[in-house]
């Protein structure tokens, strides 16, 4: 018997050809404290911030404060199960929700997973919850009305598209029912709305959504809410994705009409998440970016220019 050595060789080669490398790498470590809706962890030296983290139980956390040591962690959801000495591991990616038009009429929480007993969100798109405010040339000039219904501020102090509108008061004077009248106002307006509850009782916000329905304007709009019940991060990163699900309307050229209520309780449950997370304090022990916190999100609405 004769072994021939090009056929061993063109064998080889096709093995060599053929060979598939499934090996993968993945960042770990190690909770080393966990509590108040917030963990860290040591052993992830290159994780990003606002990454999305996974712990060993199933659960995500989002990466918040990157020191040298290690990372600062607030968990998106419940932290009952996680235990110190569990493993977490990187994930590469950042923080998204879904977005598109399968939105459109449901009742989402702070993850874009719906609460409204409706079943699942049929899309594929997503967006990060962080995302750069257009720059100065990518702006217009704001130069057509928003009509709110309300003929005192229409008339007095009207609202163009593309702007930035303050609703200051004391309690009970009626500040939500203006955003909600305004809301309604929008049908057969070609307008999106986005209307994000934070800190809101639930038998509050189920009373607005069907005020909404009463008058058609679930068809048109996202209800996003992260009540008082549920972690302090639900409540920290609600306003930010609200923005992601408006902004992706506003990149395809549609309008987009995005109500926080409120931001003085996702100032609080930042303020909350800063001092677990042993940020220095400010006043009212508030953390000296607070004020960058509301602006990042408020400079993310724009007229956009017609050239993009």
């Amino acid at each position: 018997m004769s072994i021939k050595t090009e056929e061993i060789s063109s064998l080889i080669k096709k093995q060599l050809e053929g060979y598939q490398d499934d090996l993968a790498a993945e960042e770990v470590g190690t909770v080393t404290y966990i509590g108040d809706g917030i963990a860290r962890a040591t052993g992830l030296e290159n994780a990003m911030a606002n990454e999305l983290l996974q712990f060993s139980n199933g659960s995500y956390g989002m990466a918040l404060n990157l020191e040298t040591n290690d990372v600062g962690i607030i968990i998106l959801g419940d932290f009952d199960e996680i235990r110190e000495g569990d493993q977490v591991k990187r994930t590469g990616r950042i923080m998204e929700v879904p977005v598109g038009d399968a939105m459109i009429g449901r009742v989402v929480n702070s993850l874009g997973q719906p609460v409204d007993g409706l079943g699942a969100i049929k899309t594929d798109k997503t967006r990060p919850i962080e995302f750069k405010a257009p720059g100065v040339m990518q702006r217009k000039s704001v130069s057509e009305p928003l009509q709110t219904g309300l003929k005192a501020i229409d008339a007095l102090v009207p609202i163009g598209r593309g702007q930035r509108e303050l609703i200051i008061g004391d309690r009970k004077t009626g500040k939500t029912s203006i955003a909600i009248d305004t809301i309604l106002n929008q049908k057969d307006q070609n307008m999106i709305c986005v209307y994000v509850a934070i800190g809101q009782k639930d038998s509050t916000v189920r009373a607005q959504v069907e005020t909404l329905k009463k008058y058609g304007a679930m068809d048109y709009t996202i209800v996003l809410t992260a009540g008082p019940s549920e972690p302090a991060p639900m409540l920290y990163i609600a306003p930010y994705a609200g923005a992601a699900m408006g902004e992706e309307f506003m990149y395809n050229g549609k309008h987009v009409l995005i109500v926080y209520d409120d931001l003085s309780k996702q100032a609080t449950s930042y303020r909350e998440l800063s001092l677990l997370l042993r940020r220095p304090p400010g006043r009212e022990a508030y953390p000296g970016d607070i004020f960058y916190t509301h602006s990042r999100l408020l400079e993310r609405a724009a007229k956009l220019s017609d050239k993009l």
